[in-house]
């Protein structure tokens, strides 16, 4: 399952984005740039190891994971977190834990449906969701 994910994928639609950066803290100017990149993400996948890259014309954010291994992360927007991925029915699932106490506990769903990657973003109840189409 996780050969579905493998590739490059832009970004086509985008809901409730700046309310859930909003919402985890980040600021008016990055959230204000943040809304209007379409970021382009590559994956790979060897074995139990996961490679994302995320592009945009602003930065470009590698995040390289082994399933079930927690590791410290820095968000794109420069928030510390804790992050452990699985890989559980076909979905990629981040457990994102702040490591300071002004941050807060996000959980990111990932998945393809039909020929789209679906990033469903959570945090409390405040919910976003991000949707890609093959590059």
């Amino acid at each position: 399952m996780a050969e579905a994910f493998v590739g490059k994928w832009e970004l086509e639609t985008s809901e409730n984005f700046d309310e859930y950066m909003k919402y985890v803290g980040v600021g008016l100017v990055t959230r204000t740039m943040a809304g209007k990149l379409k970021p382009v993400i590559e994956i790979t996948v060897t074995g139990n190891h996961w490679k994302i890259v995320q592009s945009s014309t602003v930065k470009t954010i590698v995040t390289e994971f082994d399933l079930g291994v927690e590791f410290d992360e820095e968000t794109p927007d420069g928030r510390k977190m804790k992050s452990t991925f699985t890989f559980e029915n076909g979905k990629l699932i981040q457990d994102q834990k702040p490591i300071g106490s002004k941050d807060k506990h996000s959980t990111i769903v990932r998945y393809i449906e039909g020929d789209k990657y679906v990033n469903e973003i959570q945090s409390d109840a405040v919910k976003a969701k991000r949707v890609y189409k093959r590059a």
